[in-house]
């Protein structure tokens, strides 16, 4: 039986189609972004008119770019949301549930259920939970005694209407992973921690989060990866990074640049923006996250 294991020439088989995909669907499109953020592409489809003079004008353009600090600066907020947000709020859940010993699985179907439904729908939902008139909220303070109306989609508070949804939208994704990483913690060690009479509290600090450790370094890269990609929710609620662009994202101003303005070569180098901070991000995380051996 040990036999099957050594010859590895069926492995080709299986190994050159995965490897052919990643070449034309990833590896392709991402040098080609680069060779486009060199040229001068005005229409999407469109062949390039030639090089940029001088060719680094759009990543001079780009430091140079009011609604692209914006995009940055949101960005790296939301990326501080999602990681407090999504992944310590995920954390919190998957910790209670894992106590619970009846009806658990109700709590990850519930807490998972906002991963399935569409991006787009849950923008058009937050939408009406936020309208000015009429909206959920205002007609709730209203009930409450409060006589003035808040718009939600103004300078002051779009950001924060913004990240609310985004954060509660992800939240059971990171929840699972972390459920899943909880259950591969032997019951053993809590009934020896329980008999030498460790609290709740402290079976929970010096137990269950250094073994979830690397777990939740994975989720924090995620999230980070995540929050430099998001784009549909955001879009949906905030088009064209209405009001005043500031609620602009790197993705959501690099889907702008490409759809509504046609400088398909200056959204191309945003692009290789978010790939590089995606890199180093990553990097930095795993760094002061490093993995431990249990």
């Amino acid at each position: 039986m040990p036999n099957i294991y050594k010859n590895k020439k069926p492995l080709v088989f299986f190994l050159v189609p995965a490897f052919l995909f990643m070449i034309v669907f990833l590896y392709y499109p991402f040098i080609k972004n680069i060779v486009n953020s060199f040229q001068n592409i005005r229409g999407l489809g469109t062949a390039a008119k030639g090089w940029n003079d001088p060719w680094y004008l759009n990543f001079t353009r780009m430091v140079e770019d009011e609604n692209m600090r914006i995009a940055l600066k949101n960005t790296l907020i939301m990326i501080l949301v999602t990681i407090v947000g999504q992944v310590g709020i995920a954390l919190f859940l998957a910790i209670l549930v894992d106590n619970v010993k009846h009806g658990s699985k109700f709590f990850r179907i519930v807490f998972f259920f906002p991963i399935v439904i569409s991006a787009t729908a849950l923008g058009l939902l937050f939408n009406l939970i936020f309208l000015y008139d009429k909206g959920m909220i205002n007609q709730l303070l209203g009930a409450l005694g409060s006589k003035g109306l808040i718009d939600w989609k103004n300078e002051t508070h779009a950001l924060i209407t913004m990240m609310i949804p985004v954060t509660w939208q992800y939240v059971g994704f990171y929840f699972i992973i972390l459920v899943t990483g909880l259950n591969n913690i032997s019951d053993e060690l809590y009934e020896a921690a329980a008999i030498d009479g460790a609290t709740r509290m402290q079976r929970v600090r010096y137990i269950t989060l250094p073994l979830l450790h690397n777990v939740i370094c994975t989720c924090i890269v995620l999230a980070v990866t995540g929050a430099l990609k998001v784009f549909d929710l955001p879009w949906v609620m905030f088009p064209k990074g209405i009001p005043f662009g500031r609620t602009w994202l790197t993705g959501t101003y690099m889907y702008y640049q490409v759809f509504n303005v046609s400088d398909v070569d200056y959204s191309s180098t945003i692009a290789i923006l978010i790939v590089v901070l995606g890199v180093i991000l990553s990097k930095v995380v795993n760094t002061v996250f490093k993995e431990k051996d249990y």
